[in-house]
C-alpha cells in the first residue's frame, strides 16, 4: 500500500443528484465487486483533528477519501460494488478513546452503505491486541450496521494472525462463519534502505508470513468455517508452494506435505498483486480461478493505475478465460458474501 500516491480524481465531481452508473463499454466487466478498497472516513478525520489525534495535512494522501472520487473511479473501472476496509490511523492505546475512534469510523461506514445502496459494503475491523474491543466491533459492525465481514492486520507487534493468543477472537468469528480480509500495515522487519518502500516487498512478505502462521499453528484446522482473503495476490505464498511442501516436515510444528495444497485452497487471493501474464499462471495453478477476487487497492494505488494499467491487464490477461474473468470480477465475491446480492 503506497504511502505517496497520485490522488487526482478520475474525473470532476458528479453534480448533485447524479446517479453514477458503470460504463457499459467495459467489455462485460461493469459489474465488478472490489474487495480491496481503503476507506478513511472524512468524519473520522474530522473527529481525529478535533481530538488532537491527527492532522489531515500530516496524514498520507490516500486518506483524503471522497465519495465522488470513489464513485468516479468505480464507474471508470467497471466496479459496481466496493467492499471497503475501514481505516483508522494513529496508535491509540487508551481504551475509551480507541473505542470511540472505532465507533465514529464504523458509523460513517454504515451511513455510506445506506446512502449509496448497492455501491458500497464494508468490513468491520478486529483488533488483534484487544479481544474485548474486537468483540464489540464485530457485534456493532455486523449486527447493527450491516458489515459483511471483518478486516484484520496480518500482524501486530510482531505477532501473526495464526498466533494461538488470538484464538478467542477467531473462535467468535468462526461461530459466524466470517470472511476475514487481511492486510499488512506495520511490518516488523521492513527494509527501507536503498529507497525500497515497505509496500513494494515487505508487505508481500508480511502477508506470506501471516498465511504460514495460520497453517503451521493449526488455525485453519481449529476454525474451519473461517474464510481468509490474502491481499496482493497472496504475497509470495503462491510462488513458494512447492518450497513449502518440500520443507513442510522441518517446520515447527511440522506439516504433512500432502496437506499443503489443501491449506493453500483455504485462502482467497485478490488481484491487487497486480495480476500480470508472468504472475497469473502461478496463482491459477495454486488457487484456481474460483478463489481469486478482484481488488483495486484504491486509493493507495492511484486511479490512473487502476483504470489504465491493472484493470485492463486483468481484462486482457491471456491466461484467463471469459468464465474465469467473470468469476474473479464478481462471481467469487458473491459466493462468499451472499449479502451483496441483496444490495
Amino acid at each position: 500500500m503506497p504511502q505517496s500516491v497520485d490522488t487526482t480524481r478520475p474525473h470532476a465531481p458528479a453534480e448533485a443528484g447524479h446517479r453514477h452508473k458503470a460504463d457499459s463499454s467495459t467489455d462485460g466487466c461493469h459489474e465488478r465487486v472490489d474487495m480491496h478498497h481503503h476507506y478513511t472516513a472524512p468524519e473520522w478525520v474530522q473527529w481525529a483533528e478535533e481530538q488532537g489525534i491527527a492532522s489531515r495535512d500530516s496524514l498520507p494522501p490516500w486518506t483524503r477519501w471522497d465519495a465522488d472520487a470513489a464513485l468516479g473511479l468505480m464507474d471508470e473501472a467497471g466496479i459496481r460494488t466496493s467492499v471497503v476496509t475501514v481505516a483508522m490511523l494513529g496508535r491509540l492505546k487508551e481504551p475509551r478513546m480507541r473505542k470511540e475512534s472505532a465507533r465514529v469510523a464504523l458509523e460513517a461506514a454504515g451511513n455510506l452503505t445506506t446512502s449509496h445502496s448497492g455501491r458500497f459494503a464494508f468490513f468491520t475491523p478486529i483488533f488483534l491486541d484487544d479481544a474485548e474491543l474486537s468483540s464489540w466491533s464485530v457485534t456493532y459492525g455486523m449486527d447493527q450496521l450491516g458489515a459483511v465481514g471483518v478486516s484484520a492486520r496480518t500482524s501486530v507487534a510482531g505477532m501473526y494472525l495464526g498466533n494461538p493468543d488470538f484464538d478467542p477472537i477467531m473462535a467468535e468469528l468462526d461461530e459466524r462463519s466470517a470472511v476475514i480480509s487481511t492486510h499488512p500495515m506495520e511490518v516488523p522487519t521492513a527494509s527501507t534502505s536503498e529507497g525500497v518502500p515497505p509496500y513494494l516487498c515487505d508487505f508481500l512478505m508480511d502477508t506470506t508470513r501471516a498465511a504460514l502462521s495460520l497453517i503451521i499453528n493449526g488455525t485453519l484446522d481449529r476454525f474451519p468455517r473461517l474464510t481468509f482473503i490474502l491481499p496482493h495476490g497472496g504475497g509470495y505464498l503462491p510462488y513458494i508452494a512447492s518450497r513449502i511442501e518440500t520443507f513442510s516436515r522441518q517446520l515447527t510444528p511440522s506439516v504433512e506435505p500432502s496437506r499443503v495444497r489443501d491449506y493453500l485452497h483455504r485462502f482467497f487471493y485478490d488481484t491487487a498483486g497486480p495480476m500480470s501474464p508472468s504472475a497469473t499462471p502461478t496463482l491459477l495453478a495454486v488457487a484456481g480461478p474460483s478463489r481469486i477476487l478482484y481488488g483495486s487497492d484504491w486509493p493507495p494505488t492511484p486511479a490512473r493505475v487502476v483504470t489504465g494499467t491493472t484493470a485492463p491487464a486483468l481484462d486482457n490477461d491471456p491466461a484467463l478465460s471469459e468464465q474465469d474473468r467473470s468469476s474473479i470480477n464478481r462471481g467469487n465475491a458473491l459466493r462468499i458474501l451472499p449479502a451483496l446480492t441483496r444490495t
